[in-house]
């Protein structure tokens, strides 16, 4: 075999090894390994209230052991998984403080777009055998490898909130479609069942921003045949975009009366247009971020559907504690929501949503 013959071998073979790095370095968020969500919708279980778990099953029993659970949220950059964040953190600090040796770690990735740094994220902590997982990925697929993993470790999983893990073994979180559901009905009656109205639409393969966007178009079909949505189109969680789409619907539509964002980032940028036209729009969000009570508190927002996701981190913890305790959960388990507006804007989380402590073992 000359030389000539050998370095086209060697160069074959580095090809060969190069692809199959290149496969493999893929399989994850985004390649090969990454499922679609094999058609598991929350919203359409028979899920039940986290207040009834309580009734049901009693005290969180006594967990002698030390925990280190891990939470991993989409971005830090957004208000609303900053708060999920310390809800998770207080719920830790309360169990604390009454007895249990527990921890809460919560990260997240780069950004909302960042699907395979929040899966080595997962994977990081599966190494490190954390002793609980709570997950709200970025897409219905990006974290599934990563839950596939904790479980044949043996490590408990909980998806909570957003978007949907079909292998995780259990759901924490609101009903998406009621956000959608709850201000459709409050638009209909602002605007007696009649008008133009338009949706901007998150990220399209995030489970949410498809149930809110269903179920306000599902209200007014079924609820104000007078309404009629005109527009609709993806902005996919970006303040700028949403801004940009509103400022062409107002110039398209003089006689357009509201405008639904399927978050609060998303209506400020649309409420940013409104203010700029001069118009009497009605703009309603969802998360209940605290921008966004600010500005119905001066008059501008009209409405945000707020899941509390402080009390919602709680309540995941609180949830994880009684799976790693030996109690037998529900496969999906509901979180309170509200309809914020000008009315209730200044009425204490805790009496909207009638909070109390969870009882602990003796």
């Amino acid at each position: 075999m000359n030389k000539k013959m050998i370095l086209a071998l060697l160069t074959s073979a580095t090809l060969i090894l190069g692809a199959c790095s290149a496969n493999s370095s893929s399989n994850g968020a985004n390649g090969d390994g990454a499922k679609e969500n094999t058609g598991f919708n929350p919203d359409k279980e028979d899920g039940k209230l986290y207040s009834e778990i309580r009734d049901e099953l009693g005290a969180v029993p006594k967990v002698t052991d030390e925990l280190n659970l891990g939470g991993v949220a989409k971005a830090f950059e957004n208000e609303y998984w900053r708060t999920l964040k310390e809800g998770m953190e207080i719920g830790a600090d309360k169990f604390s403080s009454n007895g249990y040796k527990i921890n809460a770690d919560v990260k997240s990735p780069q950004g909302e777009a960042d699907e395979e740094g929040q899966l080595s994220i997962v994977r990081d902590m599966i190494n490190k055998k954390y002793s609980g997982l709570l997950l709200s990925p970025i897409s219905d697929s990006n974290l599934v490898p990563g839950v596939e993993e904790a479980v044949e470790d043996d490590i408990p999983v909980i998806n909570v909130n957003d978007g949907i893990i079909a292998e995780a073994p259990h759901f924490v979180g609101p009903k998406a479609v009621e956000n959608g559901e709850k201000v459709a009905e409050w638009v209909s009656e602002k605007l007696n069942g009649k008008g133009k109205v338009a949706i901007v639409v998150g990220m399209p393969k995030a489970f949410a921003a498809r149930q809110r966007t269903l179920g306000f178009e599902s209200w007014i079909k079924d609820n104000a045949p007078g309404i009629e949505i005109v527009e609709k189109q993806n902005a996919d969680w970006d303040r700028e975009k949403a801004k940009n789409t509103a400022e062409t619907w107002i110039k398209k539509h003089p006689d357009l009366k509201a405008i639904f964002a399927n978050n609060d980032t998303m209506a400020l940028g649309v409420q940013e247009a409104v203010n700029a036209s001069g118009k009497d729009i009605l703009v309603m969000g969802v998360d209940g971020i605290g921008e966004a009570y600010d500005s119905i508190r001066k008059g501008e927002l009209d409405a945000t559907i707020d899941s509390f996701p402080k009390f919602k981190g709680q309540i995941a913890v609180e949830m994880m504690i009684r799976k790693i305790g030996g109690q037998e959960l529900p496969r999906v388990i509901w979180t309170p929501q509200a309809l914020i507006d000008s009315t209730n804007v200044d009425t204490p989380a805790e009496e909207i949503i009638g909070w109390t402590e969870p009882e602990l073992a003796q």
